[in-house]
Order: structure tokens, then sequence, then C-alpha cells
């Protein structure tokens, strides 16, 4: 008798669990086609001779939860590359080598670049302002996003100064030719839904 009585109760339940809703699809973010772009620009008395440099920084992990409103992304610094078309191969290697170094990332002691949100403001029509916190090279500051949507992707930029980091910008030649402190960030983040 107990055990007539458990099937109808079964079968109530699996039908009510059928019943509901899909669960909605939680986006996430697509970190291959994702990118992130800073520009570093040259300045001093005989920046003629020297170079602005573009850098990829690959997005290792990302989370964005369009819901609450929060978003956190990690970067492995050995990953970063100095694109730098027009230098030749040799010179870009050198340059990717003081970037990677002590003297700038020194990313054996700092492997990791972070950002983590901490509040998002509405500025417009699928605009906003993204405040939070990026640690970097030891130091954990605040900085802010200006941030687009567009068709499911998030298009942004901000700057940064390297002293805010603890990085001293390159200097040369007694300063005659030196990279600016501050950096634009330029980035695009990309969604994916779950399968």
């Amino acid at each position: 008798m107990i055990a007539t009585r458990k099937i109808p109760v079964l079968a109530i339940l699996l039908i009510s669990l059928a019943a509901l809703p899909a669960r909605a699809q939680t986006p996430t973010v697509d970190t291959q086609h994702s990118a992130i772009t800073i520009h570093v620009f040259k300045s001093g008395l005989f920046s003629a001779f020297a170079d602005n440099h573009e850098v990829k920084a690959p997005i290792s992990e990302a989370a964005l939860d369009t819901a609450k409103r929060e978003v956190s992304l990690k970067i492995d610094t050995k990953q970063l590359a100095v694109l730098d078309p027009d230098l030749p191969p040799e010179k870009r290697a050198q340059v990717q080598t003081r970037m990677l170094g002590a003297d700038v990332l020194d990313v054996q002691r700092f492997p990791q670049i972070t950002f983590r949100s901490s509040s998002v403001e509405t500025v417009g029509s699928q605009r906003f302002r993204v405040h939070g916190d990026l640690s970097l090279h030891g130091v954990t500051a605040p900085v802010t996003l200006d941030v687009t949507e567009e068709n499911g992707s998030y298009r942004g930029h901000c700057a940064l100064k390297q002293s805010a980091f603890g990085i001293q910008p390159i200097s040369i030649a007694g300063g005659s030719v030196k990279v600016k402190d501050e950096l634009k960030i330029e980035f695009t983040i990309v969604m994916a839904s779950v399968k």
C-alpha cells in the first residue's frame, strides 16, 4: 500500500519538474575573441627618434554577471605581446623583453593583472561607467572604465598612469627619449552563451 502511494507522488513531481521553464542560459565571456590593447606613447626632446607601442593583453579568465552588474578579468602578464608591426622583428623582440623584465612589468614577481568591478552606473543609452580595482605590479588602485554595449559586446577605454602602480616609465639618454607615464587602454569584451 505504501509503495503504491509513492508512485503517484513521484509521477506528479516528475511532471512538475518537466513543466518548469528551462533555465535561462548564463552569458559568459568569449576570451578568444575579446581583446585588450594597451597604447604606450613616447615623449621627450628626441621623441621623434623613438616609437609608440601597441601591446596585446589576452584575457586568461573573465566573468560578467549582467544581472548583478559585476565584472572581473584576469590577464597572464607573460602573455602580453608587443604588436608594433612597423618595427623590425629584432627591435620588437627587444621592446618585448624590456616590457616583461624587471624594469617594467617584472612578470616573474607579478604574474597576473586583475580587475574587479565595485559599481556600475548607467550614463546613457547602452553606455556605462564601471568603477573597480585594478591590481598590477603588486599594487591595487581604483580605475574607471567608460563602456558602450553594442550587439552583446562591450567596448570601452580608460587611461591610467604607470607610476600609480609603482612602475617607473622607461627613460633613456638622460630623459631625452622616454615613455609617457599615462597609458591608454582599449578593450572589447565579446559575450558567448553557455551551451
